[in-house]
């Protein structure tokens, strides 16, 4: 059995150099790269590799890098990219739920496949197939409840519907998951980069919003979102933004600096804290440094010249 795995990995690091994953999401070539996904507090992370006919599904230990479980799966899966960054999902925050996505081979798709596995002996749970385009979003913090990016038009990939799908029973609820104070309105917008609460329950999504850029906050306990309008970010090139999360305070990035400021708690957008400005030169920031080393400079070369006239003391007698 061990030479069997072996083989199949050593398989799989031969072909993994010319093969290019793909998510759910509606463009090609979104990959999670070999980082694979973990959450936090887990002790391992997840990663895929093609095989014959089917995956290999790595758990690999945080600790020391090893392999700590293996298992072939039939049929083409990869961990879920959840935002054009590269953002990885599928892993449930009690790390004991893994959900492998399809990778797609065209937009729009007939019917999409998923497989859920139990992360830590990677059995297969269960396989979910869908008729029409679905993307993974987010997964509940017990593996629960699944949300997928439903995509309603076979020429625009922007224009979609959050769905959540029972994981326990197998089925797809019938209503979109959406913003109660926008019930009328339409989700539109590419998702950018992602950041998830630490206990798992909120999935933070920056859109672009075609040109009206929001943060798609979902509740994947309550089965309900939010969607923050980031109005003044609307000239904003975001496609280098990043989003992090510190305490209650999500903070939007760009190019090294924060534009924006969100708390968690009541969705309210701030402008960043102003920067301080930058100290007069010589100042130092106000540190009276530069007095300290004069006076010692000073005192330096007192003692010097104090010296000097008690060596031509000493000549002269």
């Amino acid at each position: 059995m061990k030479a069997f795995a072996l083989g199949l990995a050593l398989l799989a690091a031969g072909v993994v150099a010319s093969w290019a994953a793909a998510d759910g999401l509606p463009v090609l070539g979104v990959d999670v790269g070999a980082d694979g996904v973990t959450v936090p507090g887990a002790r391992s992370r997840y990663v895929t590799l093609p095989a014959p006919t089917g995956t290999l599904v790595l758990r690999i230990q945080l600790a020391d890098a090893r392999v700590r479980g293996l298992r072939y799966v039939r049929g083409n899966y990869a961990v879920p990219a959840v935002a054009y960054d590269g953002s990885a999902g599928g892993l449930s925050a009690d790390a004991k739920t893994l959900v492998l996505l399809e990778p797609r081979a065209a937009f729009p798709r007939a019917r999409t496949r998923l497989t859920v596995l139990d992360a830590k002996t990677l059995q297969t749970r269960r396989r979910v197939r869908l008729q029409g385009d679905f993307s993974f979003d987010a997964i509940s913090p017990d593996g629960a409840w699944l949300y997928l990016i439903h995509y309603l038009s076979p020429q625009d990939p922007t224009k979609y519907e959050v769905r959540a799908y029972d994981l326990a029973h197998g089925r797809l609820l019938p209503e979109p998951i959406v913003d109660p104070h926008e019930a009328g309105e339409d989700m539109r917008g590419r998702p950018l980069t992602r950041a998830a609460s630490a206990d798992g329950r909120w999935a933070y999504t920056l859109y672009d919003g075609n040109g009206k850029p929001f943060v798609h906050a979902l509740d994947t306990v309550g089965r309900t979102a939010r969607c923050i309008d980031l109005d003044e970010l609307a000239r904003r090139d975001l496609n280098s933004a990043r989003l992090t999360l510190d305490g209650p305070t999500l903070a939007v990035g760009l190019r090294g600096a924060v534009v924006a400021l969100i708390d968690t708690g009541s969705l309210t957008v701030r402008p960043p804290e102003p920067v301080p400005a930058a100290q007069p030169a010589g100042d130092g920031g106000g540190i009276p440094w530069l007095p300290l080393v004069a006076g010692a400079l000073i005192a330096i070369a007192a003692a010097g010249t104090a010296s000097l006239s008690a060596l031509r003391h000493r000549a002269a007698a």
